[in-house]
């Protein structure tokens, strides 16, 4: 793997991408560390940029030209990744993500497929009011489940709840309603991907690895600040992420035959 960093005249102001250029499709991860390592399953791979916690590569998955880039903890700041990889030439993303199971039967190791996400994210309602729906593209959600499937890669779909708390406050929270409506996983930054895809013509998907369970209920008593027996580095979750970061590519890869026909941005 090589580094092709670019100044920063001919970059992005947050991310420090390049202004343009960049293949058409994208798997974006929340840790760089996770963005190094899915860039690693990739022939050709170039780090193009790594600035704070924005960390950028480009490759080729079996014939498709693909980037992989980091965007942190949260939704506003994974936004900007999403609003700057647009302007540089990404149409479609896959968010690979980890998430914590709501739902029973949910397996840590095992992928939820998201088709919709509830907008708790705390940046999508500044852009657009809380009664739009934050969901998937229905083909992306298809390339999934496909690549899943081709995978043997134990997966669930369903609706997930992106909540910006990591860990809860003071204030009463609709998680109990949530779980019995049926909501998959909670994660941090689904939902601002799929209202920005969406509102912008873009095609989103994303595919969560189940890390442990709600955080809510990992909490101690005793020491309510601390992370509970909150444990994503375990080698089930390891497991899982390898496993969901070829699917991710696999779904972009079948997601090829449909470049240019993306939905149209409305004026």
């Amino acid at each position: 793997m090589t580094s092709t960093v670019p100044s920063p005249s001919g970059t992005q102001p947050i991310t420090r991408v390049p202004r343009t250029g960049l293949p058409a499709r994208a798997v974006v991860v929340g840790d760089p560390g996770r963005a190094e390592r899915v860039a690693a399953l990739l022939a050709d791979a170039k780090e193009v940029s790594y600035h704070r916690e924005y960390r950028t590569f480009t490759g080729d998955w079996h014939g498709t030209p693909v980037v992989v880039s980091s965007h942190g903890v949260g939704a506003p700041g994974a936004l900007l990744l999403f609003q700057e990889l647009a302007a540089a030439g990404v149409r479609t993303f896959v968010r690979l993500g980890t998430a914590g199971a709501i739902r029973a039967g949910i397996r840590d190791g095992d992928l939820v497929i998201a088709d919709a996400a509830v907008r708790d994210d705390g940046v999508s309602p500044q852009l657009i009011p809380a009664e739009y729906p934050a969901f998937a593209a229905p083909e992306a959600v298809i390339a999934l489940q496909r690549a899943a499937r081709a995978a043997d890669a134990p997966y669930h779909r369903g609706v997930v709840w992106t909540r910006a708390a990591f860990q809860p406050g003071f204030l009463p929270l609709p998680g109990e309603a949530y779980a019995r409506a049926g909501v998959a996983a909670i994660e941090m930054e689904l939902s601002a991907l799929y209202v920005f895809a969406s509102t912008h013509g873009l095609t989103a998907g994303g595919a969560l690895v189940v890390d442990g369970a709600n955080a809510d209920e990992l909490v101690d008593d005793e020491a309510p600040l601390s992370s509970g027996g909150y444990d994503p580095d375990r080698d089930v979750v390891a497991a899982g992420v390898d496993r969901g970061a070829r699917v991710a590519l696999d779904a972009l890869r079948l997601l090829v035959p449909a470049q240019g026909t993306e939905r149209a941005q409305r004026p």
